[in-house]
């Protein structure tokens, strides 16, 4: 039994050495491809210690987290996004960021991804912002690390009323399985309004 909780303040603080595992992990796979390490992970995750609004939901088997996603106010995130909205009608001190969702393959399939959203979108409202956004990687069609049953997730953030934002696209970078040096990735925006 998948059970799912909001975690905030010290509780956030405790999962996020479990969080970080996750990322490395969960990201491995394609559309990613991510080669992490903890340490470059322990580095990126301190944002949501210096955030006062972060959240955390995390999914339990038991007491062992076997998923996680994050979010905080987009503000909090203006150093590596801001430019990805320059040119829309979005104002970032109104719009909540969802950021990674990672959960392992064997517990998919069960509800935990509409959980994930449910919760970070309701802490969302409680903080009063109007919109919520995520983005997702942008990777060719002819990728060759593409699996032949590889399915996006598009129909399923439609189904949740989120839209691609025209023109938002950011670029983050990271290296890749199998490469020596990180590249530059693109990523683009969904947004739905609160």
């Amino acid at each position: 039994m998948i059970t799912t909780r909001v975690l905030t303040g010290a509780d956030l603080d405790r999962a996020l050495g479990d969080v970080a595992r996750l990322r490395i992990n969960v990201f491995r796979a394609f559309p990613y491809l991510y080669d992490g390490d903890l340490a470059y992970e322990e580095q990126y995750l301190q944002i949501y210690r210096e955030s006062e609004d972060a959240v955390l939901v995390g999914a339990f088997d038991g007491d062992v987290l076997v998923g996680a996603s994050t979010g905080m106010p987009l503000e909090d995130h203006a150093d590596d996004f801001g430019a990805a909205f320059e040119g829309t009608d979005l104002v970032l001190s109104e719009v909540f960021y969802c950021a990674e969702s990672v959960l392992l393959p064997q517990y998919r399939g069960h509800g935990v991804g509409h959980a994930f959203f449910d919760l970070r979108e309701a802490h969302a409202r409680k903080l009063g912002d109007k919109k919520v956004c995520f983005c997702g990687v942008v990777r060719p069609v002819n990728h060759p690390m593409r699996p032949n049953d590889y399915a996006p997730l598009d129909p399923f953030w439609r189904k949740r009323g989120y839209k691609k934002l025209d023109g938002a696209i950011a670029e983050f970078g990271w290296k890749d399985i199998g490469h020596s040096e990180e590249t530059k990735k693109q990523l683009q925006f969904w947004v739905k309004d609160l």
